[in-house]
């Protein structure tokens, strides 16, 4: 609970003083206090016991990512829980298990206490439902009008077990494509968030900790070549990353394609194209087939895989490419696109 007498974040709560220490000790330390690791929150580092990084796996895996979203808080999800969730599944689509988090904060003069407080509370509430443990952070405030009231970075540190080879590159003629759920709804959610749209819908943002998904699906699916979560640029861009690292073609079946029809919907209006509108809680899976019926089993029996389909295949060996087979038995190339359909989705 915010104790300070000031309701909105000033230029003193980044300039080292006593402000500067009332801020991280009531917003940050304050929320972030369920940690066993709570007491190295004031230190310079977060120091991480070697034996906790050796009893899950001989490989360490590090990723880094920030993040901008606009709206800071949209259906079923805000910045906070946004940032812990990308760099959580960044992490686990690596066939790794997420084990600690750093969180840097770029706050703007202006912006409320309570609205930060409920974006770090969601923030550390996400990650306890995730397994992971923020243990180091940093914030910097800036002039009103540099940082579109707030931006977070979150660094994550996990293990890779030795028997899971997860690779872009290791995708075969034959294997089949998966998702865990719907196509396009962060993506949707947020752009419908923007009130100056004047489009209204129940979707709701996908965010999700994938790791809750994909661990225990390694662990009876191990063979698993390739996987990737389909966050900016959506699920197009992930194949085509896939297709060209490992030099196959893709193809993916237009009616099999899980999309809900509000956001189909809003696709056409806007003339955009949901297989390139960002994901936060559904990732692409490249199977062999002969593990296909039991990877599809253990996704729809999980909540984050309840909507889990094949969606398409690698058919051959090839320079890297991906189309659609439509339902009308035509085909269309899927390429990647130039730029961004939307501005500051993740």
């Amino acid at each position: 609970m915010v104790k300070t007498d000031s309701p909105i974040i000033t230029l003193a709560h980044g300039a080292g003083g006593r402000a500067m220490q009332q801020l991280i000790d009531e917003i940050f330390l304050s929320v972030f206090d369920d940690t066993p690791l709570q007491s190295q929150l004031k230190e310079d580092q977060a120091q991480l016991p070697l034996a906790e990084f050796t009893a899950h796996g001989d490989r360490l895996a590090f990723t880094t990512d920030s993040f901008v979203v606009t709206p800071l808080i949209f259906p079923c999800g805000d910045i906070g829980k946004l940032a812990v969730c990308g760099t959580v599944n960044d992490l686990a689509v690596g066939g790794a298990k997420p084990l600690y988090l750093s969180a840097g904060f770029i706050i703007e003069e202006g912006i409320e206490f309570k609205l930060l407080e409920s974006i770090v509370s969601s923030m550390a509430k996400t990650a306890q439902q995730a397994g992971v443990r923020i243990v180091t952070g940093d914030t910097k405030v800036v002039e009103r009008g540099m940082a579109d009231q707030l931006f977070i970075n979150t660094s994550g540190v996990g293990v890779i077990p030795s028997r899971i080879q997860v690779k872009v590159s290791a995708a075969q003629p034959g294997d089949k494509i998966l998702v865990n759920g719907f196509i396009g709804d962060h993506g949707a959610a947020v752009m419908l968030a923007r009130e100056n749209l004047g489009l209204y819908s129940d979707l709701r943002s996908d965010c999700a900790p994938l790791s809750l998904l994909i661990h225990p699906l390694l662990a009876q699916c191990p063979q698993i070549r390739c996987m990737r979560d389909a966050t900016r640029g959506g699920l197009g861009v992930v194949l085509n990353e896939i297709a060209k690292a490992s030099q196959v073609t893709i193809e993916l079946f237009e009616p099999e394609l899980p999309i809900r029809p509000q956001t189909q919907a809003i696709c056409e209006i806007l003339g955009l194209e949901p297989l390139f509108l960002a994901n936060e809680g559904m990732a692409a899976f490249v199977v062999p087939a002969q593990q296909v019926e039991q990877a599809l089993q253990l996704m729809q029996s999980h909540p984050l895989g309840q909507q889990a389909k094949v969606v398409g295949q690698v058919t051959e060996t090839s320079q890297g490419m991906v189309y659609l087979s439509t339902a009308y038995g035509g085909k269309r190339m899927l390429e990647t696109p130039y730029g961004v359909q939307l501005p500051r989705i993740c």
